[in-house]
Parts: C-alpha cells; sequence; structure tokens
C-alpha cells in the first residue's frame, strides 16, 4: 500500500517543448505542488530517474520521443507513476494507445483549469489513497 503523502507537497512534472504552456500549467499548479520541468520526453524520462515525482503531465507532441512514447518508458521505471497526457488532437485512437499504456487520461488542449485540476486530483487519490487532496487541490 501506497502511504498517503499529505503532510508533503506532491511533486509534479510537466513535460511540453512550449514554454508559454508550461507556464499556464505552472500558474495553475504551483500553488499546490513543488513543480519540475521538462522541454521533451528524454528530459522527462532523466527527470524521473533522478528525481522522486508523484505525478507527470506530458504534452503529446514533442520532438524525438512523443509524450505516449515518454509515457510508456516512463511506466516501465515506475509502474504507478499517473502518467497525463496532454494534446489538441484527442483521437480515439490516441485515446486507446494511452489506455494500452497505462495512461492516467487524456486531456485535450486547450485544457479548462477545472478539468485539469480535477484530473490531477483523482490521480493522486487513487493512486496514493489520499483522501485529503481534493480539500487542497482546491476541489
Amino acid at each position: 500500500m501506497v502511504k498517503a503523502r499529505s503532510q508533503t507537497p506532491y511533486q509534479l512534472l510537466i513535460a511540453d517543448d512550449d514554454s508559454g504552456f508550461r507556464d499556464v500549467l505552472k500558474e495553475v499548479l504551483a500553488p499546490y505542488f513543488q513543480l519540475f520541468e521538462a522541454e521533451s520526453g528524454e528530459q522527462a524520462i532523466e527527470l524521473v530517474e533522478q528525481t522522486h515525482v508523484d505525478i507527470v503531465l506530458l504534452d503529446m507532441h514533442m520532438d524525438i520521443l512523443t509524450g505516449l512514447e515518454a509515457v510508456r518508458i516512463l511506466k516501465q521505471i515506475n509502474a504507478l507513476l499517473p502518467c497525463i497526457l496532454i494534446t489538441a488532437d484527442a483521437t480515439d485512437e490516441l485515446r486507446q494507445d494511452a489506455s494500452a499504456a497505462d495512461a492516467y487520461e487524456v486531456l485535450s488542449k486547450p485544457v479548462k483549469r477545472q478539468e485539469l485540476v480535477t484530473t490531477v486530483s483523482h490521480a493522486l487519490v487513487e493512486t496514493y489513497q489520499d483522501p485529503n487532496v481534493p480539500f487542497w487541490l482546491g476541489n
């Protein structure tokens, strides 16, 4: 069983090659998390290998490794790590591929603040059995 961690901030990694979109996500999530940033799937993998991360948000379309390819590798490193893909083209095929790779969810850009917060909150509650997450995450 994974221990609840409500007493310390969860560590969230944002992986997106668009610094402007990373900034938008940081603005929404910074009050609740210790944040890490990656500009690529490769950098995200390196960070997860070197640093404890509780949850990852990944853009689907990045150079070299796509978000989906990065999820597959991240799940080999830590099978329990919740990974949420964010994309402008959330097709049924992508959703099926993401599900097969054990991604937690696929969100469509532009992602609404409430949808982002709710999805991250649910991922943390389900993964870490922390019932306090919805309260401190503003749900």
